[in-house]
């Protein structure tokens, strides 16, 4: 038998044995994400995902759809697909991780929760519990850093970048000095839309926004851009400050009788956009609400309220089942007051049915915040009003969101003054300083973001119920280039659901990045690649299709 003979055979052989000590070839992989045109970042973030697991032996495939779809998809369709592009996005209620540690990952979230991807760790939901209720700042910082570590370790999500928001304005529109630059946030937040004062004859803000609202409701938290309209038309107790501190707002004061107890004095005079009284009653509505079964992206932030009571014509004293260091900003500043007479019917009619407050859409939103909605699109544009009635009425006269999905045309509605505040920019960063080169009149500017960008596994469908497939996985995502190729530097390599922005709670670690770990990894967890395909440990079948 000739050398060349010979080398095949042996070839074949050690083939044959492998594959004897192999499971079911692993499906191919689904990575969903919003389409390319809409979220060009996200999308090639996606892409080169799938290039280095390809090199595992894994057959990837990226889809790209709508962001309403894969919302969808992700939120209500928990048990139907395998990976996701996905984002946390950076809100100022986010300023104190409590949101990020306890609602993402703990197992009570699971089924209708944040925690969209069945995350279950007892050990984590103990850590995630206990710094709820330290209210000793250095003890409380040293559990955070215990969350993070369980969480790289498990890696329940591969972790991105942390962007940078870049956002820009006309300054022939807008007086600078009037816009706020919020921590962790940017330019583009609550106090720049309330306060930005005009320069001359234009009074209404117009924005941007690269895809579509999902829904304008204040018992679902459905998505960025439908988060920036909220703020506007729902009122909240506290409000976090530009600095990142929780400050009150529709509430005058709030003050702790004890660690359990708060008193919180509301500001009276305020009105519903239909022109009816905010009462104490409606004040205490909007923290049941959200108690039930009907809105479980909100419920987690009532969850410790025990009872509530009126004490005189202005106060709600709120007595709580155990301390909680992060009340005033987690809750107080999350939860949006609504109308008792608008919402309380609504939710009786779908008592005891499968639906939730967060598949009910207003014809006409009412809130009691400084705008009020004129006329709403989800999928054109949204018109909202000055509500002059309200105790801190904006200097705008409008504010305007138009939905625009393309880049390349919201620039030139930037470039023609059609735009006059571009709120949403997903393009290439370097274009829009280009752009205030030439043009003295359009600033730029760019904050770390305190949200973060990621892959989310789905850890309902084997394989990625194996953390040594995650940790695998994870290990050959290099998040420099990420940052660098898909981010165009725009962005921060990512490391914790505790984004870098928020420097006094986020933990610092190395990345290296290492095919050759990755694959020792799956080897040492018995997977084995045949032909070049990654299989399951010996024995294991494939019990799922591609999603």
């Amino acid at each position: 038998m000739g050398g060349a003979a010979a080398l095949a055979v042996s070839a074949v052989g050690v083939s044959s044995a492998v594959a004897q000590q192999a499971g079911d070839r692993i499906r191919k992989i689904i990575i969903n994400s919003a389409a390319q045109a809409a979220d060009p970042q996200e999308f090639q973030a996606a892409q080169l995902v799938a290039q280095e697991w390809r090199k595992l032996g894994l057959e990837v495939e990226v889809r790209g759809m709508p962001r309403p779809q894969l919302s969808d998809l992700v939120w209500f369709n928990r048990e139907k697909w395998d990976t996701t592009m996905w984002r946390m996005v950076g809100r100022p209620e986010r300023s104190d991780p409590d949101e990020v540690v306890y609602n993402l990952f703990h197992s009570s979230n699971r089924d209708k929760g944040f925690n969209f991807v069945g995350y279950n760790n007892p050990a984590y939901d103990s850590i995630a519990e206990k710094q709820r209720r330290e209210l000793d700042l250095s003890k409380r910082k040293a559990l955070i850093n215990e969350a993070q570590d369980i969480i790289m370790h498990d890696q329940p999500y591969f972790f991105l970048v942390y962007p940078k928001n870049v956002a820009a304005y006309l300054a022939n529109v807008w007086k600078k000095e009037s816009i706020v630059d919020q921590s962790g946030i940017g330019i583009r937040n609550f106090w720049t839309f309330t306060g930005a004062q005009p320069v001359g004859a234009q009074k209404d803000m117009i924005c941007n926004a690269t895809e579509s609202m999902i829904a304008l409701n204040p018992l679902y938290i459905s998505g960025a851009i439908d988060s920036w309209v909220t703020d506007l038309v729902w009122d909240r107790l506290m409000r976090v400050g530009p600095d990142g501190l929780p400050k009150p707002w529709a509430a005058e004061s709030a003050t702790w009788v004890n660690d359990t107890t708060l008193d919180v004095k509301v500001r009276k005079g305020m009105k519903w956009h239909d022109g009816k009284p905010v009462t104490l009653d409606d004040v205490i509505f909007s923290f049941e609400a959200p108690a039930g079964d009907k809105s479980p992206m909100y419920k987690p932030f009532v969850s410790n309220i025990a009872k509530m009571e009126k004490q005189g014509d202005d106060t709600v004293r709120f007595t709580l089942k155990e301390p909680n260091a992060s009340f005033f900003t987690a809750t107080l500043s999350k939860i949006n007051l609504i109308p008792k007479h608008v919402w309380e019917p609504t939710l009786q009619k779908i008592a005891g049915t499968p639906q939730t407050a967060e598949q009910q859409q207003e014809a006409q939103p009412i809130g009691s915040g400084p705008f009020k909605v004129n006329r709403f699109k989800l999928q054109e544009e949204i018109v909202l009003d000055k509500f002059a009635d309200h105790w801190a009425a904006p200097k705008a006269d409008r504010w305007i969101m138009r939905i625009v999905t393309n880049t390349e045309a919201a620039l030139g509605m930037l470039r023609r003054g059609e735009v006059n505040f571009l709120s949403d920019y997903r393009g290439d960063p370097k274009l829009l300083e280009d752009i205030a080169k030439q043009n003295k009149d359009v600033v730029v500017a760019s904050t770390v973001d305190m949200g973060f960008r990621f892959v989310a596994p789905n850890l309902r469908r084997p394989p990625f119920n194996d953390v040594n497939f995650r940790e695998a996985l994870e290990l050959v995502i290099n998040r420099n280039l990420m940052a660098q190729a898909a981010w165009n530097g725009f962005a921060v390599p990512a490391n914790s659901h505790v984004s870098a922005a928020l420097t006094a709670w986020h933990k610092p670690e190395k990345f290296t990045p290492s095919l050759d770990a990755a694959k020792k990894k799956l080897q040492d967890a018995g997977y084995r690649v045949v032909s070049g395909k990654l299989h399951y440990p010996a024995g294991v079948k494939e019990t799922m299709t591609p999603n």
